[in-house]
């Protein structure tokens, strides 16, 4: 049996995770889970605590070995966007900064002084967001240019983290799709787009397919935890592409809704669509797993439950995440909504009273209770959802009948019924490990243990419990769709 070790690091927490094919399923067990948080440094910015992330990376790694110790191979996904700068000599020269941080507020319209919005999204296909690696780089370069002038080499997190296995310095593909550097049709770095913002294309490293092995542990490395040099596989580095692989369906056409802090809703496409509608919906191209495109939406997803969970429990009032589903499920329905892509969710701080503050300010009424708080963000969520699905069949010019929910939001069974009801189709809800089962088939796809995308998903489907959810009461959320898209953000 061959054991694969995915290292699956979010926002919050990481997990050290390993899996194997046993009699036709693919079997998952967690070894090490942590806990890790952004911090303030001296001048005030948010950073990432790559020491905590690296030393209990090692830490799950050593715990695995005592379980598993001949896995072969090794691989890390994260979230997107975010890197770490090294020096000449190959050191991390500070902690990378959170992409939450202020510091590229009002650095595209300072950007698209130089190449237009279009042009930009001509070429990369990316969604634009002020928090893309593209903006933070600029703010860089605009408030630190000591810094930026220091740096020899730019990896982005999950590429940061293989480098620190194996001593390669290697982007794969995916995650740079996060940056806006990249031309989506010759899936390369974009000289245009570099030139015209006049940075550096010598900190970035060669790019490489999804599910390649880049190099095998370093010799001290190995040495250190008691490892037999496993390779080091760059699978899908961005999270949400692991998550793609994940996706259980067989179909070649199809939507998936991957929820999680952030919610990612799309469909899966052999090549880019770049036009003047996708350009107007925002939608992004985002490198897929096995040479395949993500055409999908950034939503803001379980990031108002977290935040507001956490200004409850600021306030001395702790609740499980169950608890608020049921007072949630408790409270009144359909009665006010809210905008999730509304700018003023996006920081960390009091939650509870910015949706409040922006149902009094569209004249609804006002959520008071925390359950009524939790059932605004479920019900607007499901309406993003149905937006989101909106926009991808008119780009598409196809009909999809179900979605497939993968990742953390599975396990809301208020949330899942609510978006079949908002979007009128079937949900697959399942499964919630989805990110950590596509990271593994990937490094099995790698290792020649699993054949190809196709066979990978039919091993998940063949390992997942999926709960089917119907759509009810579709009249009525067609008329709330009217008054959601008539909401407008701060």
């Amino acid at each position: 049996m061959t054991t694969a070790l995915a290292v699956d690091l979010g926002s919050a927490s990481g997990r050290v995770i390993a899996g194997t094919i046993l009699d036709g399923r693919l079997e998952v067990e967690e070894i090490h889970r942590f806990k890790h948080q952004a911090t303030r440094d001296e001048s005030g910015s948010l950073i990432w605590d790559v020491d905590t992330m690296w030393e209990q990376t090692l830490e799950g790694l050593k715990k695995a070995v005592a379980r598993f110790p001949d896995a072969v191979c090794v691989s890390v996904d994260t979230w997107g966007v975010d890197f770490g700068l090294l020096d000449s000599a190959g050191a991390l020269i500070e902690n990378p900064v959170h992409y939450r941080d202020r510091r590229t507020v009002g650095i595209a319209d300072a950007a698209f002084q130089k190449i237009s919005r279009d042009t930009l999204y001509r070429i990369t296909g990316n969604q634009i967001m002020e928090i893309n690696t593209i903006f933070q780089l600029l703010a860089l370069k605009q408030k630190r240019p000591e810094l930026l002038a220091r740096a020899k080499t730019l990896l982005l997190m999950p590429d940061l983290l293989n480098y620190f296995l194996s001593g390669e310095k290697k982007t794969e593909y995916s995650i740079a799709t996060t940056t806006q550097m990249l031309d989506a049709r010759s899936r390369t770095w974009s000289r245009e787009v570099l030139t015209a913002l006049d940075l550096p294309a010598h900190i970035l490293t060669e790019i490489v397919p999804t599910a390649t092995p880049i190099g095998r542990m370093t010799e001290e490395l190995s040495a250190e935890l008691g490892m037999n040099r496993p390779e080091i596989i760059a699978v899908a580095g961005h999270d949400t592409q692991s998550a793609m692989a994940g996706v259980p369906t067989g179909e070649e056409d199809f939507i998936f809704l991957s929820c999680g802090t952030w919610s990612l809703l799309g469909t899966e496409l052999r090549e880019p669509i770049i036009n003047a509608e996708s350009a107007a919906y925002n939608i992004t191209n985002e490198g897929g797993c096995c040479g395949r495109i993500s055409f999908l939406k950034n939503l803001i997803g379980l990031w108002l439950i977290q935040e507001s969970r956490r200004q409850w429990m600021r306030e001395g009032r702790e609740y499980s995440y169950g608890e608020l589903e049921q007072m949630a499920a408790a409270a009144p329905t359909q009665r006010c909504f809210i905008r999730p892509d509304d700018p003023a969710f996006l920081p960390s701080g009091d939650m509870p009273l910015r949706i409040r503050a922006a149902c009094e300010r569209t004249g609804q009424p006002v959520p008071e209770t925390v359950g009524e708080v939790v059932r605004c963000i479920d019900e607007s969520l499901a309406l993003s959802y149905r937006a989101a699905l909106t926009e991808i069949e008119t780009c598409t010019g196809k009909h999809y009948d179900k979605i497939y929910l993968i990742g953390g939001g599975v396990q809301s069974r208020l949330l899942a019924q609510l978006t079949a009801d908002a979007c009128g189709r079937t949900v697959l809800a399942g499964p919630i490990e989805a990110t950590v089962l596509g990271n593994i088939a990937l490094q099995l796809i790698a290792a020649g243990e699993v054949r190809d995308l196709a066979e990978a998903r039919a091993l998940i489907r063949a390992s997942s419990d999926i709960t089917a959810y119907e759509p009810k009461n579709t009249d009525q959320w067609d008329a709330h769709f009217e008054k959601w898209k008539g909401l407008t953000p701060c």
